[in-house]
């Protein structure tokens, strides 16, 4: 039987979910927000969940509309771009969708924590539940088709 999901309202169990999520994450990582502000990615503690998921053969997929914040505020994560090139790519959507405000975070096609609106903490926790992470990962997949590369281990790309 699959779990149920488990609603949030707080940037605290935002985050408490999502570290679960990354901790559970063994092969595939796929997110979506306009910008990453809350998922922390450039925080000690998620960096290190990035690392130990990524030294272990993960892959890790990020698309996103607009990545100033995480190059002005997360230079960890930058690092960890740099180190793991070959495990992580970024997109950047096109201006047809950036409309688009929702956000998640699915490992492994069965555990995400979804924020049903990029402005609001209002979402919600599956774990053990890949029906729950379905329409996500095709919406996913769509973003993905339609987005260029966007990210790079440097402001600078070098």
């Amino acid at each position: 039987m699959e779990n149920a999901p488990l609603p949030f309202d707080t940037r605290a169990a935002f985050q408490q979910h999502l570290g679960e999520v990354l901790v559970r994450a063994s092969a595939s990582l796929i997110m979506f927000d306009p910008d990453f502000a809350l998922f922390r990615l450039g925080a000690p503690d998620v960096d290190a969940a990035l690392r130990r998921f990524l030294h272990a053969g993960g892959r890790l997929r990020l698309a996103l509309h607009d990545p100033a914040y995480l190059e002005r505020e997360a230079p960890r994560f930058l690092r960890l771009l740099r180190d793991y090139a070959h495990g992580i790519e970024c997109r950047r959507t096109p201006r047809s969708l950036r409309e688009l405000a929702d956000s998640f975070c699915i490992a492994d096609n069965v555990h995400i924590v979804r924020r049903f609106h990029s402005d609001h903490l209002r979402g919600e926790a599956a774990f053990d539940a890949p029906q729950q992470t379905e329409l996500s990962r095709l919406r996913f997949d769509a973003v993905w088709a339609e987005s260029q590369p966007g990210l790079q281990a440097s402001v600078t790309g070098l």
